[in-house]
């Protein structure tokens, strides 16, 4: 799962530029997207786009980098792929097109979209172009409707494949597919149910829960990740916050209601405090270098420097409504199919209030019906170890995400790994050998090879 962190947002709200800046920068990519226009006699992409069935082209975008143009887009898909009378909605995708001589990579975010024009790693080896689905009851791509009903690996694999059906009318070359973390679980669910649409995966970073009932692989991990000193850091900061909840969670509230933000989904601003310390175990060394051990807050810490640690780590507004709504999707997936992983709570045991907190089901309003289906993630993990062919995991050895990991048994796929990597790595990271490898399968697949 991809982390927010109030490190990242902070970092984001203090890049600034001139206006004067601003322009010059904005400028460039407009010059290079008018060089993509097409000559007389040709068709612009633009009209191509408009004329595929069910797309509607909402807006081109001028930010795109020297030698692409971005485009939103929206794509009208099937509630139930099973059922045509349950109705339609608009799938919420992004376009960065350079040529269709290129080959295509598809980006499967998981969650909402992301409009920042940003190419993956393959999108970039390749110098391909990128289409971006966003997963459906995610963002902008929503079926109506109470509830989650169609909210399945099937569905979203449906909605990819009728992605891939209808733009290789345009993109006729190669398609690679490509995600990471939850993104990355629905690539491969997307190719476990229609493995030929696409010549290759990559994926970054997934989990793979294959038996709910069984979380000893991500509880050893956790007990055994980094140093014992950093470890035993991490669970002593743990218990101050909790030892100092009274006052750390009137300072939450306080936040809350300055934002005008409650806790109806959760519970309760105690709840959501507790449920945020014991996260932090396993956020903490999803993102953390080694650096980051030394600022773990010691036995003398301030109620100020706990407070910081726990919202930069494991972000205090997830789990306050505005944002907590936004993810219901993603907890339901979790308490209904994906499954999650445990963390250690022996240590602050006698300092807890609220019986699984952490569970799935709180972050579901009461309403909303969850089921857990055993079958599905057995069924996938079986197919890539038995049939998981043009398949690419890259994972970080350092990564609690990844202690129940995908373990492909098909031809030409591996599992690479960065050792001391977290949960951001890249085939950038990876030693000399296994970076050739993976650029090699890349260009192979793309038929480059």
């Amino acid at each position: 799962m991809r982390a927010w962190t109030r490190r990242r947002l902070l970092t984001s709200a203090a890049s600034a530029v001139s206006a004067a800046g601003l322009a010059a920068t904005a400028a460039a990519p407009a010059r290079a997207a008018d060089a993509l226009r097409p000559g007389p006699g040709e068709r612009d992409i633009a009209d191509a786009l408009r004329s595929l069935p069910g797309l509607r082209l909402i807006e081109e975008r001028r930010d795109a980098e020297p030698g692409y143009r971005h485009f939103v887009l929206g794509l009208r898909q099937p509630a139930d792929h099973t059922n045509p009378a349950a109705g339609t909605f608009e799938q919420r995708l992004t376009l960065l097109h350079t040529s269709a001589d290129r080959p295509m990579v598809l980006t499967t975010t998981g969650y909402h979209a992301v409009l920042t024009p940003r190419r993956s790693e393959p999108a970039i080896l390749l110098g391909a172009g990128q289409l971006q689905v966003e997963h459906r009851y995610f963002g902008a791509s929503l079926p109506a409707g109470p509830g989650y009903a169609h909210l399945t690996i099937r569905q979203a694999a449906d909605d990819h494949h009728r992605v891939v059906r209808l733009f290789r009318r345009l993109y006729p070359g190669a398609w690679i597919s490509t995600g990471s973390s939850k993104g990355g679980m629905a690539g491969v669910y997307h190719r476990r149910f229609h493995p030929g649409d696409v010549e290759g995966t990559v994926v970054y970073s997934a989990p793979n829960n294959a038996d709910d009932r069984d979380d000893s692989a991500c509880l050893r991990f956790l007990e055994t990740v980094g140093t014992a000193p950093g470890r035993e850091a991490v669970k002593a900061a743990q218990r101050q916050l909790l030892l100092r909840r009274a006052e750390l969670v009137a300072r939450y509230e306080a936040w809350a209601s300055a934002e005008g933000d409650t806790f109806r989904v959760i519970g309760s601003a105690d709840q959501a405090f507790e449920i945020a310390v014991l996260r932090v175990l396993f956020m903490f060394w999803q993102r953390a270098t080694p650096a980051d051990v030394a600022t773990i807050p010691g036995p003398r810490a301030t109620a100020d420097e706990l407070y910081a640690w726990l919202d930069a780590w494991a972000g205090l507004p997830l789990y306050a409504d505005t944002a907590a709504r936004r993810y219901v999707p993603y907890w339901y997936q979790i308490g209904t199919q994906l499954g999650y992983g445990a963390v250690p709570t022996a240590h602050v045991a006698d300092l807890l209030r609220h019986p699984d907190g952490i569970a799935a089901r709180s972050f579901v309003p009461r309403d909303v019906p969850m089921v857990f289906d055993p079958a599905a993630m057995p069924d996938i993990d079986r197919w890539v170890r038995r049939r998981g062919s043009r398949m690419l995991f890259v994972n970080g050895a350092q990564d609690p995400s990844v202690a129940e990991h995908f373990r492909p048994g098909g031809a030409d796929s591996r599992v690479l790994w960065v050792p001391g990597g977290n949960h951001s790595v890249g085939i950038a990271d990876l030693s000399p050998a296994d970076r050739a490898w993976a650029e090699g399968a890349l260009h192979r697949w793309a038929g480059r090879g």
